[in-house]
């Protein structure tokens, strides 16, 4: 990776600070797992957006493993109590010396001045290179959106929504690249791109400045609700509709509309018989490295491999299988209900997939799959939430509950399926085999993750890898 240095004259101004940010790196939710102390950082871009009191830094830093990392820091003298939270560190040398090191997108005051830095042009450091002719509304007033994830987000007023990639590439960037295509289709089902913060010479995209959707949670959120209303037989609706399925349709015929605005602007493909093995070999070698980390996928191993084998024959056998440009990291916490219908979001992929994979042409039914993963997750979610009110639960009320949270899982990835058929050029239900192959692959993904991060949260898919290597 070729990155430029890009400076504000020939001073290094975050050099000082660089002691305060290895140990508070590694506290972030955006710090890649498993990756060891930070230092010692080296600056790759560094740019003094406002030197007086309150100060703002912005910098790439990368670190002894060659990650590159973007920091938005404040500085002043002293920290109101309304940002302690944000503190990293009292700055022990150079010219901000003494004063309170921290992170600059929890000071509204500070991302407003970054704002009217961006709509000034922002000169040869951080900057926004503009892809609608309207002008940035200063005025709006900053907060910071606190959803974990793997980048931050800056919202403004109700109308736009700044969001910063902690982890930036080179570009071309997969999401930029994306929401300006969709942009310039007009699609009605994704939020229109302003603009993209670069640096200088540095060739990284650090970020874009999109349309703040009108949405009060996104759809994760919602579904875990209503499971939980409806497995605690509250639910208003009968139950044989769930509550939810005409919500999940929707959202299939979203996803579908979605997929077929980036069939247009972008090249499809027809996947060969040698493709399609590829593809199954891919999955094959990430389930023996997944079965390295979680035993519990081992009993499970000849079935999938044996599911993944189908796959590569029906391919050779001639089974055809259109790929395009996908959404590739679908759930339903990137699915926002706004009152104009469904709207998804953020579509940089799978995070941990290298960046040429994740912009290569998929078949939509990974997109499916995805969501069809998303349902069970939000129906065992439901039902633990149940259960941490409820912790005197009776084993027959336990066994009603699991029941209930299975059958409303079942009736929306039915409705999501049939909503997409509807709308789609590809109707999931016509192919069975690779649609159980790309979910069985996402569940050993989600597999690794949990044993990782959420242990407890393990048994979800591998219930799920059961299911389908048996099937």
């Amino acid at each position: 990776m070729t990155v430029a240095w890009v400076d504000v004259g020939q001073r290094r101004p975050v050099d000082p600070l660089l002691g305060l940010l290895d140990p508070w790196l590694r506290t972030r939710r955006w710090y890649a797992a498993g990756a060891g102390p930070a230092g010692p950082l080296t600056p790759v871009v560094a740019d003094v957006v406002r030197e007086q009191a309150p100060a703002l830094v912005h910098a790439v830093l990368r670190t002894a493993a060659g990650q590159l990392y973007q920091v938005l820091l404040g500085l002043r003298p002293e920290l109101p109590r309304r940002l302690a939270d944000a503190a990293i560190g009292r700055v022990p040398q150079g010219e901000w010396r003494g004063w309170t090191l921290y992170e600059a997108t929890e000071d509204a005051a500070l991302m407003g001045v970054l704002l009217r830095h961006l709509a000034q042009g922002g000169g040869d450091g951080l900057r926004m290179e503009r892809t609608t002719p309207l002008p940035l509304p200063v005025g709006l007033v900053p907060r910071p959106l606190t959803a974990e994830q793997s980048n931050s987000a800056v919202a403004y007023g109700d109308r736009l929504l700044l969001k910063l990639y902690r982890r930036p590439e080179p570009g071309p960037h997969l999401e930029v690249e994306t929401l300006r295509a969709l942009t310039d289709a007009r699609c009605a089902r994704t939020p229109r791109l302003h603009g993209t913060l670069l640096s200088g010479g540095s060739g990284l995209v650090l970020g874009l400045m999109e349309d703040l959707l009108p949405a009060e949670g996104d759809g994760w959120q919602a579904a875990v609700r209503q499971v939980a209303d409806c497995v605690d037989g509250t639910c208003p609706a009968v139950p044989a509709t769930g509550g939810f399925t005409a919500h999940a349709r929707a959202l299939g015929t979203a996803v579908a509309e979605v997929h077929t605005a980036l069939a247009d602007a972008f090249p499809r493909v027809r996947l060969t018989a040698e493709d399609i093995a590829r593809q199954a070999a891919e999955m094959t070698e990430r389930l023996e490295t997944a079965v390295l980390e979680v035993p519990g996928l081992a009993r499970h191993r000849g079935g999938l491999v044996r599911l993944y084998e189908d796959y590569a024959r029906a391919g050779a056998r001639g089974c055809a299988v259109l790929a395009q440009r996908v959404h590739g990291d679908l759930h339903l916490g990137q699915a926002l209900p706004t009152p104009a219908g469904w709207h998804l979001i953020d579509f940089e992929g799978e995070p941990a997939r290298p960046a040429a994979e994740r912009a290569a042409p998929q078949p939509v039914l990974r997109d499916v799959a995805g969501m069809l993963r998303s349902f069970d997750y939000a129906a065992q979610a439901g039902l633990r939430t149940l259960r941490e009110r409820d912790l005197d639960e009776a084993p027959g009320a336990r066994l009603r509950r699991a029941r209930r949270a299975r059958a409303w899982a079942v009736r929306n990835r039915r409705a999501f399926v049939a909503g997409y058929a509807e709308t789609g050029g590809t109707d999931p239900h016509c192919h069975p085999l690779p649609l159980r192959a790309f979910e069985a692959d996402k569940a050993v993904y989600e597999a690794v993750y949990e044993s990782r991060h959420r242990p407890s949260w393990l048994p979800i898919p591998l219930e799920a890898v059961h299911r389908l290597a048996r099937t």
